[in-house]
């Protein structure tokens, strides 16, 4: 089952007289329970991709689905209701709120999303993220790390159909970002999301079920480095 997918979209920006195609025109599609990662240099468009893909941004042409919806076309506050109910973010900085709690950070997402404050859920949550321990203390009290992780949790907490994250190792050491990569994919396959994984790290790409090549705007199916063996420590540190 396809929970995101992109139908011809593309991204032209002007400059004067000048147009500059951030996006040449891109099919693309996630389904349940897949991890994918889209890798490239930098300015390739990686970025512009995922801010279409999330609803930050409208594509010049083509459309966005997610779950079927036709998210791009939606009106604004439609579109903005979707992507809280639907989508996750979690991006380099973990752009996690500096006076909130770890716990108080979950309950921000509950007053923007207008739901009930469930307990239960985020008990689960912290316990299979391994951040318990943490709810009552403030993020500059954590590793960089342990943000990524509370992140993750509230990106998750509102129990999105797609994840999409940009560049989600790039301030971590190895280890972490190891940690990080193996939360991702285990949430993406034991409750059958979607998640794009922005990276320019190739080493981790292992741990994904198809990865995609972006240059000049152009995306492309790498149907060498999908399904590599998942990397060990050795590698990653190479």
């Amino acid at each position: 089952m396809k929970l995101i997918e992109a139908e011809k979209i593309s991204k032209v920006f002007t400059d004067g007289s000048q147009r500059i195609t951030a996006l040449e025109k891109t099919n693309f599609s996630v389904e349940a329970s897949e991890f994918v990662a889209v890798i490239g240099p930098s300015g390739s468009g990686k970025s512009t991709l995922l801010t279409i893909l999330g609803g930050l941004q409208q594509p010049s042409e083509g459309k966005v689905l997610i779950n079927g919806n036709k998210f791009s076309e939606e009106s604004d506050e439609s579109r903005t209701k979707l992507r809280f109910k639907e989508i996750g973010f979690i991006l380099q900085a973990s752009n996690l709120v500096p006076f909130l709690k770890i716990e108080d950070q979950m309950r921000l997402v509950n007053k923007v999303t207008k739901s009930d404050y469930e307990e239960e859920l985020v008990n689960d949550l912290f316990e299979s993220l391994k951040i318990s321990k943490l709810r009552n203390k403030y993020p500059k009290d954590l590793s960089g790390g342990e943000r990524q992780r509370v992140a993750i949790a509230r990106a998750l907490f509102h129990d999105p159909s797609v994840i999409l994250a940009d560049e989600p190792t790039a301030s971590l050491d190895t280890e972490r970002a190891i940690e990080v990569v193996e939360i991702l994919a285990s949430e993406t396959k034991n409750k059958e999301k979607a998640t794009i994984m922005v990276t320019h790290d190739e080493r981790l790409i292992g741990y994904c079920d198809k990865v995609y090549y972006m240059q000049d705007g152009k995306l492309k199916l790498d149907k060498e480095k999908s399904k590599k063996h998942k990397p060990d420590e050795k590698e990653l540190n190479r």
